[in-house]
């Protein structure tokens, strides 16, 4: 066998073992920066990232920020491999322009939205009845509870530095607590 194909050998097995761990549902996550990502709550993009890992991978990552915006947190949005959508009015506009093309989006089973706005729910409800599953990922205090009731999950994120448990995932549709997020 020639050297090069052992080489192509060797990326044919990486590419089924980059398979096999991709299992779960595709997930397309939009997260409302404003709302979300404020000194005073201590959420960072990390957080959302690991807390959905256990339930699919993400396929598609966006972060709808206003145009006040610090360039220092457009940055770190786009280091961490989130695409920033800058808005000039209202971001909330923005982030259901967003979901609703990744709820007729093919390539995604579920819509997760970061936010705490009740203003979100008409979005998780359309997604629903278009056969995609939901998630809310959200932080306390101000997380809306018409959001927890309409989506399939919801992710509670607890403030970095915060003794308490570091958050938890709830399956609605099961009724109970599920697996440990971070």
């Amino acid at each position: 066998m020639a050297s090069w194909e052992k080489i192509v050998e060797g990326v044919k097995s990486i590419a089924l073992i980059k398979t096999k761990i991709r299992r779960g549902k595709r997930i397309a996550l939009l997260v409302d920066g404003p709302n979300i990502l404020r000194k005073e709550l201590g959420v960072h993009l990390e957080d959302i990232v690991n807390a959905l890992s256990e339930i699919g991978s993400i396929r598609v990552a966006k972060v709808i920020l206003n145009q006040y915006a610090p360039q220092s947190l457009i940055e770190a949005v786009s280091n961490q491999g989130f695409e920033p959508v800058i808005v000039a009015g209202e971001t909330g506009v923005k982030l259901a322009v967003e979901a609703m093309r990744e709820v007729y989006n093919p390539n995604v089973d579920m819509i997760a939205l970061a936010t705490r706005n009740t203003e979100f729910v008409p979005i998780i409800l359309k997604a629903k009845e278009k056969g995609k599953e939901t998630a809310i990922v959200g932080v306390e205090p101000g997380l809306s509870a018409a959001l927890k009731h309409a989506a399939d999950y919801v992710i509670i994120l607890k403030a970095r530095g915060v003794s308490d448990e570091e958050g938890h995932i709830e399956d609605t549709e099961k009724g109970g607590e599920g697996r440990k997020g971070s």
